[in-house]
């Protein structure tokens, strides 16, 4: 092969309607996406694994175009996860500082005590997520090495998943030969690839619209203040054009992406479409803008009302500075972010892949958001211990968990 394994970085978004694997290598400009490799995926429901074998199947054939397109020969991967299963919560905790400086191993251990919460057996942490430190008592450090002080506090938000859910994600992979450097949250992954540094800060909504769940992900002063999960996405929109316009469900995936429009307002009155029938009975010609109106606008507008109420049940209202950000394969449909500022009430932008370089052009789609974003992470990842004389301790967290949910093999 051209290019070295250890010399690349690869992201594998398993998704509930198709997996993405996306290549990518550190340039003289930065990260460059070097190959893509999308299959269409049938184990999923709603972001989790329910069929092991059809997972594994349409992995390996996602992989193999990526490596056919990059050249190279996969091994390892970031892998990202969603589904209803994830759980996000806040924490805090403290530590003395020794030598009055803060050093990497007192920042290693107040994560470590922030991250010791009460979980069930069947639950494992994803990410431990620092939002905020304090020394002292003053608040707002972002970054506490070499500070002087003789108290460390910090403020974390912890993700939690389902055990069942991640063993699963690693033994498919395990089963294409991949190893599993890392498990991502998909809304984190995907706010590296379309969020701005000062949307971050000034606070922002990051909704990313999968094909089986609508992801979440609040951003304030910098840092992931909530993460949430709503088990409606693409899939059940697919579903309603499937029963409303009695098609097979194939037909109304083409139907979604080529007529649909999330606003009827946007679709003349007197527009056709011709729709194929069941039991191949002759196709029928309806109307788009019935379409549009009775069956992809309801249900739109059914998720961001969830995601409205979702948003004001943790409390989120008035941070919004920068508004919303929606991403993700189902938010291509045109009149999706006009639908989103009526429903939501603040300022809504589609969020595109950014900061890359090599194949932007290809990947340049919300689609493609998560993968790029997972790409993008573990570049950053790799870059802070680089920078760090200790290992950080997220890697080590989940050095600690692949041995845990490996043992189940």
């Amino acid at each position: 092969m051209a290019r070295r394994s250890s010399d690349i970085i690869v992201g594998l978004d398993i998704g509930t309607t198709k997996i993405a694997a996306v290549v990518a290598e550190m340039g003289e400009n930065g990260l460059d996406i070097i190959g893509i490799g999308t299959h269409p995926s049938r184990g999923l429901k709603k972001g989790v694994i329910v069929n092991i074998d059809s997972t594994v199947a349409a992995i390996k054939q996602a992989v193999l175009e990526a490596e056919g397109m990059s050249g190279c020969e996969i091994s390892q991967v970031y892998v990202g996860i969603a589904g209803g299963h994830i759980k996000g919560i806040n924490s805090t905790g403290t530590v003395a500082v020794k030598d009055k400086e803060v050093r990497a191993s007192d920042v290693a251990k107040v994560l470590e005590l922030a991250r010791a919460i009460a979980l069930p057996v069947d639950r494992h942490i994803v990410h431990v997520l620092p939002q905020e430190y304090k020394i002292d008592g003053q608040d707002g450090v972002r970054e506490p090495l070499g500070m002087c002080g003789v108290r460390l506090e910090a403020r974390v938000h912890i993700v939690t998943a389902a055990a069942a859910a991640m063993q699963n994600v690693i033994k498919c992979c395990s089963r294409c030969e991949l190893e599993v450097l890392d498990i991502v949250l998909e809304p984190l992954a995907s706010g590296e690839a379309v969020l701005e540094e000062d949307e971050k800060g000034l606070g922002v909504a990051l909704i990313d619209i999968g094909g089986g769940t609508t992801d979440i992900a609040i951003f304030t002063e910098g840092a992931v203040a909530h993460t949430s999960v709503i088990p409606l996405g693409g899939y059940q929109l697919t579903s309603d054009i499937a029963f409303g316009l009695r098609t097979p469900p194939h037909e109304a995936e083409k139907i979604k992406h080529q007529w649909g429009c999330a606003l009827a307002s946007m679709v003349a009155e007197d527009e056709t479409i011709q729709v194929a029938s069941v039991g191949g009975r002759a196709p029928r010609v309806l109307s788009r803008h019935l379409l549009c109106r009775d069956i992809v606008q309801p249900r739109i507008e059914e998720i961001f009302s969830f995601v409205k109420a979702e948003i004001a049940r943790l409390g989120c209202d008035d941070l919004l500075a920068s508004g919303a950000v929606i991403t993700g394969g189902t938010t291509q449909l045109p009149g999706m972010a006009e639908l989103a500022e009526d429903t939501l009430g603040i300022p809504v932008r589609l969020g595109i892949p950014k900061g890359v370089g090599g194949l932007a052009d290809v990947v340049k789609a919300p689609g493609f958001a998560t993968g790029v974003g997972l790409v993008q992470y573990a570049a950053n990842q790799q870059a802070m211990s680089t920078r760090n004389a200790s290992p950080p301790a997220r890697a080590g967290m989940f050095g600690r968990l692949r041995r845990v949910l490996s043992s189940a093999f």
